[in-house]
């Protein structure tokens, strides 16, 4: 059988974005099965060189062509031309693709559009609705997602396609890794006996970096300096976000109260911090999933979350709970000339000093009965093999009902409607 070409446009598959991380796992899994075969533009870095990059284990089946943003219309008109995609896939947030969109009316006639979307919030924006239908597909990457899309183009063939981890990584692991990691990340003076919080996220304004070290201080002054340490995996110096070593300095935080992970680390790394701590944390004001948490519970580590975006479906099942979740304290209405409005879920620092507490106070048993259902929950709901088998699903669908160049069908340029 032909194997079928995807041409998909979204961060270099190789960095260490979670969109690079979520388009890498979907063209693996499907480059396992045996019937496709992968283009990708990789953008959203600066790169040293622009040669086409293929990886030794793939070869000619996934060649990755560098470019700068996320591409071009040339560009893509010179993929198409020269590779005849069966399908293009693109992913990420709509306000990057406007110059794909106006382009559809040059792709569409050939090759079916899936777009893989992720909206944090309400109101319903009613404004992404013409982007929405210039798809033949939309792939939504959370619950709230899900339903904006199907409630303001319900005319656009939509499904549900969560993010996932690789739970062979991201798992729960014994006890001496685990500490040899720590006094080697941390130094010897690391109290492993302290309630451990960990924050891996993006120092940027919306994460909240720089009001949970305020109010990890209030929380400490509660329960002492010397009985819990806040861990962040970050940016401190991020040109989008805060200054956080000042911050400390400032709350005079120097003693062991808060440590910094700056370095780029691989996932087995990554994995044993989760595995370090007691809870991971993701008080953002807007997150449209958060694999941070998805990952810390994947190792059996509990989160407390603000209840917005995809975030809410992490945390508890309906019934269950996966660790704290904090309703927001204020629903603010914020916008921009693109996006004239979306809600921003905020929180008090009295319901996330709370739910720090109500962590704190919880025995090792109960943490760890947690964290077991946690991991449950990701296997149940977000696991790497489901993950795959939903996009072979998809793109099968796509090609048998949309097909693609002579065998295109479904799809007009021009509409009717009644003037009256």
């Amino acid at each position: 059988m032909k194997k079928r070409t995807i041409l998909t446009i979204s961060d270099v598959p190789f960095s260490p974005s979670g969109v690079a991380g979520q388009t890498k796992y979907m063209i693996e899994a499907m480059l396992r099965t045996g019937k496709y075969k992968f283009i990708s533009l990789g953008g959203a870095i600066k790169h040293k060189e622009y040669k086409p990059i293929r990886t030794q284990e793939w070869g000619d089946d996934w060649i990755v062509f560098p470019v700068d943003g996320y591409g071009n219309q040339e560009i893509i008109r010179s993929l198409i031309r020269n590779h005849r995609p069966d399908i293009l896939w693109f992913m990420t947030d709509p306000r990057f693709w406007e110059w794909l969109w106006l382009m559809e009316h040059e792709i569409r006639p050939q090759v079916p559009m899936v777009y893989y979307h992720v909206w944090d919030n309400y109101p319903y924006p009613d404004f992404n609705k013409s982007a929405y239908e210039s798809n033949d597909l939309v792939a939504t990457i959370s619950k709230v997602t899900d339903d904006i899309v199907k409630t303001v183009a319900p005319g656009v063939e939509s499904v549900y396609v969560p993010h996932s981890v690789d739970t062979n990584v991201f798992k729960k692991y014994s006890r001496e890794p685990i500490e040899e990691f720590s006094k080697k990340g941390f130094g010897k003076n690391f109290d492993k006996n302290k309630k451990i919080f960990f924050w891996n996220n993006r120092n940027a304004r919306r994460k909240q970096s720089g009001s949970l070290i305020f109010w990890f201080k209030e929380f400490l002054d509660i329960v002492g300096h010397e009985n819990a340490s806040l861990v962040m995996h970050t940016d401190v110096n991020d040109e989008h976000g805060q200054d956080l070593k000042k911050i400390i300095e400032y709350l005079n935080l120097t003693n062991g109260q808060v440590y910094f992970s700056t370095q780029k680390v691989d996932q087995k790394t990554l994995a044993l911090m989760y595995n370090m701590a007691d809870c991971t944390i993701n008080i953002s004001d807007a997150e449209g999933f958060g694999l941070a948490t998805l990952e810390s519970l994947a190792c059996e580590t509990p989160i407390i979350v603000n209840m917005t975006g995809g975030l809410q479906e992490q945390v508890t099942d309906g019934e269950s709970w996966f660790g704290v979740g904090i309703e927001p304290t204020s629903k603010a209405v914020i916008g921009s000339q693109t996006i004239p409005y979306i809600r921003e879920d905020r929180l008090s620092q009295e319901v996330v000093v709370n739910a720090l507490l109500k962590i704190y106070n919880m025995s090792k048993e109960e943490l760890t009965k947690l964290g077991k259902m946690g991991r449950n929950h990701v296997m149940t709901n977000y696991n790497f093999e489901k993950y795959g088998k939903q996009w072979d699903e998809v793109f099968t669908m796509i090609i048998e009902k949309h097909g693609s160049w002579k065998n295109r069908k479904n799809y007009k340029s021009w509409e009717c409607k009644e003037v009256i």
